[in-house]
């Protein structure tokens, strides 16, 4: 596969898992009436998916960084594209649960190798602008979910929602099947299962006790408890499933703090603004769609600009900035019951959100070897999975409060990105082409064409 295909298909692989997210929640109304299912149970065919795809990806990129990304890709696409086949059969709502949990489980084999293959197929100094498309366009995918989900929940019904997955799967799946790259050259490290075993049990409690409501202290405690078990387990291993040059990079560190702060602020905030929106207001759910569409295509402008901004800036001063707007952004509509402060409010989170997306991705992905670059997607993915179950559980904790010191608390979660953005590159990094030594690729590894 060439770059442009390469490309091509990680952008349809972010927008196709984007798109299912987006359009379920404009289905789950209709889904619950049809199939005569309790609320808690339609909460389960969101949860469920997210312990699944959150406690896998690290795992996943492991895998795509032994046997080809391609390949691994392929596999998650197919299986994405049969799971929502699947769900649009389905005659009941333990089918939905029981396979929207297979569909996270392809999801998360899946949102990995779209960065893996970006970083295979370009060099580290080119890699700016992919990830800048890939940005923009699950950006766009956010901005056409509630429409999509809507046109089609209205005409053919929810199950339309998980068939139109189908043929993107196969459009992009099949070939990638066909002629999958041939994986690393060198002797291929055992998988460190145990580990994968470990650090999936942590994040499937942490992340059921952020999302599950009302919320128990057992999961965070057995959290804890496999999380100090996996610590342990990690540095006494030979082949750590967490290489210690990806998890010992101080910027990768940062760059993966900041991302799960500014995606806990923004997805916190969005569920406060539900709120604002709907009640305070009276807005209907079109309306309100309609008030929040600045935040869409800033993020796509946003990202289109992320390259220059890098080169310029660095990624140091491009992410503290769109960290510290972000942050403005929440504050503004925290204050704001007028149309023109809720736009001015949503633009400043779409500009800072998808700024930042690209900023620090681009960090974890081109400072991560080819070698481990799946690992590295998939922490990249993991802290954007945590991050929003972490903003929603404390928007929720928040919200008796009100609205106000609900999005103040979020405003300083936000704000927490700007430090963490000191220990990124400047911009004499960004604009050399010159890698530091932890930037090598080993072996020369070209990129592939």
């Amino acid at each position: 596969m060439n770059r442009r295909w390469t490309l091509a298909s990680s952008v349809a692989g972010a927008v196709i898992v984007a798109l299912d997210g987006t359009v379920l929640t404009i289905a789950q109304p209709s889904l619950q009436r049809d199939l005569h299912a309790t609320f808690a149970e339609v909460q389960w065919t969101s949860t469920a998916y997210l312990i699944a795809v959150a406690s896998l990806l690290v795992f996943a990129g492991r895998l795509g960084d032994r046997y080809g990304q391609r390949r691994v890709f392929a596999l998650g696409m197919l299986g994405f594209g049969a799971a929502s086949a699947g769900l649009g059969l389905a005659p009941g709502v333990g089918w939905v649960i029981g396979l929207r949990t297979v569909q996270g489980v392809f999801g998360a084999l899946l949102q990995p190798a779209t960065l893996g293959m970006l970083r295979a197929a370009y060099p580290p100094d080119r890699l700016a602008t992919p990830l800048a498309v890939r940005t923009g366009a699950i950006g766009l995918a956010a901005a056409a979910g509630p429409l999509v989900g809507g046109a089609l929940v209205s005409g053919l019904g929810w199950r339309a929602v998980f068939f139109v997955n189908v043929l993107p799967a196969l459009a992009f799946g099949l070939p990638a099947l066909l002629r999958p790259d041939p994986g690393p050259a060198d002797s291929r490290p055992p998988l460190d299962v145990p580990g994968a075993v470990l650090l999936a049990v942590t994040l499937a409690c942490l992340v059921h006790t952020l999302a599950v409501r009302p919320a128990s202290p057992v999961g965070a405690v057995a959290a804890l408890a496999a999380a100090a078990v996996l610590v342990r387990h990690e540095r006494r291993t030979a082949s750590p499933l967490l290489p210690p040059e990806v998890i010992g990079s101080r910027a990768i560190g940062a760059a993966l703090g900041v991302l799960v702060a500014v995606s806990a602020s923004l997805f916190g905030t969005l569920f406060v603004a539900t709120y604002v929106l709907q009640r305070r207001l009276g807005l209907d759910p079109f309306h309100s769609a309609l008030r929040s569409l600045p935040l869409a295509v800033l993020m796509i402008l946003a990202a289109s600009l992320c390259p220059v901004l890098l080169r310029r800036f660095g990624a140091r001063g491009t992410t503290g900035a769109s960290a510290a707007a972000l942050a403005l952004g929440v504050l503004v509509l925290s204050r704001a019951t007028a149309a023109p402060a809720l736009a001015c409010g949503f633009a400043l989170l779409g500009a800072g959100f998808g700024t930042v997306m690209v900023a620090a991705t681009h960090v974890v992905v081109r400072r991560a070897d080819v070698a481990v670059a799946g690992v590295a997607g998939g922490l990249q993915q993991t802290a954007l999975n945590v991050g929003p179950a972490i903003g929603v559980a404390a928007a929720t904790a928040l919200l008796h409060a009100g609205t106000g010191p609900a999005l103040l608390a979020l405003a300083a979660v936000a704000a927490l990105g700007v430090p963490l953005a000191g220990a990124l590159p400047g911009s004499a990094s960004v604009a050399s082409i010159t890698h530091a030594a932890d930037e090598r690729v080993p072996g020369g590894v070209p990129a592939r064409r």
